[in-house]
């Protein structure tokens, strides 16, 4: 059975402009609550995304099928669609825009369209698993705290949240991750990515590296697997010279962080 849409409380109306609505983000042309990620060709990522979320994510997500989880920032329904096929049913995707959500309930997934911050304001669901399908870069460092706290609030006292962003620590990638969009507003690295998550509240935190190269039909996938992990050794044989001891140099990283008691 799908999990049901969480009724409108009588809560007091907040006056922070991120619960009121997107027009108090900072991002402004790629919102936070909305996923940008999808290719031109929606139907065919069904198929890449499954990939990539099932080698990522699916590893983190906590074995009982009957979970309640909520995708934030679903899109097309790309992580729902994975989540289902691995046999979570109690799913519920929210994406702030109505036209992505539309290819979502196309293929019968259990995605509404929503505004993250008011939706976890107002929800009196406790969730086992929050999920957000855009990275938090899209927020600023406020807007992380006041959405992660939402995150907390709305969790099962074992819950969890399994969040990601752009990695800063990769001489590569890290400063063009930053600058090639002005809707992202920092990166991380491991230890700052943990930082946050633990002013927001949460303990047990896992950072984990985001796979890239996942799509082992086409053989460039080994090509590029097997650079990228020669550069990334070199990096961290440089990183450990300087006296830095830097583990996490994919492109994207992640995080699972559990709700405190």
């Amino acid at each position: 059975m799908r999990a049901q849409n969480p009724p409108q409380t009588d809560r007091v109306e907040s006056t922070d402009p991120c619960i009121v609505g997107n027009r108090g983000l900072s991002a402004k042309l790629e919102p936070f609550d909305s996923y940008w990620q999808a290719p031109e060709d929606v139907d065919a990522g069904y198929d890449s995304f499954y990939a990539y979320y099932k080698a990522n994510y699916i590893p983190h997500i906590p074995v009982d099928r009957d979970a309640k989880i909520l995708v934030i920032s679903c899109g097309p329904g790309y992580l729902v669609n994975t989540l289902n096929r691995h046999g979570y049913k109690n799913v519920i995707g929210i994406d702030s825009d109505g036209s992505k959500v539309s290819n979502a309930e196309k293929r019968k997934l259990n995605c509404t369209t929503a505004e993250a911050f008011p939706y976890l304001a107002d929800c009196d669901m406790a969730f086992d698993v929050i999920i957000p399908e855009q990275e938090l870069n899209h927020l600023t460092l406020e807007e992380q705290l006041t959405f992660l706290r939402l995150c907390h609030d709305n969790l099962e006292p074992s819950g969890i949240v399994f969040v990601y962003g752009l990695n800063g620590a990769n001489p590569m990638v890290g400063s063009e991750n930053l600058s090639h969009n002005i809707d992202h507003f920092n990166t991380f690295t491991e230890y700052s990515l943990s930082q946050t998550l633990e002013l927001a509240g949460f303990v047990n935190i896992t950072t984990v590296p985001l796979k890239l190269y996942v799509f082992w039909k086409n053989p460039l996938n080994y090509v590029g697997l097997a650079v990228t992990s020669v550069y990334e050794i070199y990096c961290r044989i440089m990183f450990k010279l300087y006296g830095k001891n830097v583990k996490i140099l994919s492109k994207k990283l992640a995080a699972v962080a559990y709700r405190s008691s």
